[in-house]
C-alpha cells in the first residue's frame, strides 16, 4: 500500500489496483475543515460534527477525484450481511438503503463508504469490469458478511469468484482489538476449526483479528488474489480515525472506490 499526498489532502492505495482500470482510494483525516474531536476530514454526517462540514470534507475529496459529487453511491450502513448492486447513483436528497456492501459496473458511479475501525473490503473483477466496497466490522465478520457479497455478484454480473481481486484496507489491528466472551463464542461458532487462527489471548484478554478472519472468509468464497495492508486505524490516528482508540468521540473516513 502506499501514501500519496494531493495538496492538503492525503490518501493510501493498494498495490494490487494500480495495473487495473478502477480508482480505489482510503482518505485519511487530514486536510478538511472538522474542528476536535472530528479533525479534519470527517465524513461521518451522524457523529456530532456539523453538516457543512460534512458537506465541505466530501466535496473536497470529489474535487481531488475530479468527479461530480452527484456520481455518489452511498449506504446506511447498519453492521448487516446486505449487499446491494446499483446502476444508479444515490440522489443527493434521498434516503439512503441500509446495506453494507455496494457494487456496481457503471463507470460513471463513485462507490463510497465510510470507516472507523471496521475492516473496508475491496472487490474487483477485471474481465466483467464490476468493483465494490464490503464493510466488515465484528458482526459482519462473524455473520461473513463477503461471503454474502461475493454471492451477490455471483449472481448479479455472473461472475467467477477466482477472477476477484481482493484488499483489506486500514482497520483495527488484531493486537488492539479487544472482545469479550460473547463476542468470542460467536467467533468460535463462526469460525469452527479455524477459531484459533483469528482470536488469541494475552494477559486474560481476548483479542479478534478481522484481517485474518476475513482473509478466511474470502478464501472459502473462492478469492485467491488478496492483499491485506496490515494498517492499524489505532495504531496510527494522526491519519486515520479509531473508534475504539478514540472511545467513540471520532469522526469517520472515507474509501472511495470507481471504474475507468
Amino acid at each position: 500500500m502506499k501514501a500519496v499526498q494531493s495538496d492538503s489532502l492525503k490518501y493510501y492505495e493498494f498495490n494490487t489496483f494500480s495495473t487495473h482500470d478502477v480508482v480505489v482510494r482510503f482518505y485519511t483525516r487530514q486536510g478538511g475543515i472538522s474542528p476536535e474531536p472530528w479533525s479534519s476530514l470527517n465524513q461521518g454526517g451522524t457523529v456530532g460534527d456539523s453538516r457543512a462540514n460534512v458537506i465541505e470534507n466530501r466535496k473536497r475529496i470529489f474535487d481531488d477525484i475530479g468527479r461530480p459529487v452527484e456520481s455518489i453511491f452511498d449506504v446506511w450502513q447498519v453492521h448487516g450481511t446486505d449487499a446491494v448492486c446499483t446502476s444508479q447513483p444515490r440522489e443527493l436528497t434521498s434516503d439512503h438503503q441500509k446495506a453494507d456492501a455496494i457494487f456496481t459496473n457503471k463507470k460513471e458511479i463513485t462507490l463510497f463508504m465510510r470507516f472507523a475501525d471496521c475492516v473496508p473490503i475491496l472487490l474487483y473483477e477485471p474481465e466483467k469490469k464490476v468493483i465494490g466496497i464490503v464493510h466488515a466490522g465484528w458482526q459482519g465478520t462473524v455473520n461473513a458478511i463477503v461471503k454474502h457479497a461475493v454471492r451477490k455478484i455471483q449472481e448479479e454480473y455472473d461472475i467467477d469468484p477466482e477472477k476477484l481481486i481482493a484488499g483489506i484496507g486500514p482497520s483495527i489491528g488484531p493486537d488492539h482489538y479487544q472482545i469479550g466472551s460473547d463476542v468470542r463464542l460467536r467467533a468460535e461458532k463462526a469460525f469452527g476449526t479455524v477459531s484459533t487462527s483469528v482470536i488469541s489471548t494475552y494477559r486474560k484478554s481476548i483479542y479478534l483479528d478481522l484481517w485474518t478472519a476475513n482473509e478466511i472468509l474470502l478464501r472459502q468464497s473462492g478469492v485467491k488474489n488478496i492483499e491485506v495492508t496490515e494498517v492499524c486505524t489505532a495504531c496510527h490516528t494522526e491519519d486515520w480515525y479509531s473508534h475504539r482508540k478514540e472511545n467513540g468521540i471520532t469522526g469517520r473516513f472515507a474509501a472511495v472506490a470507481y471504474l475507468r
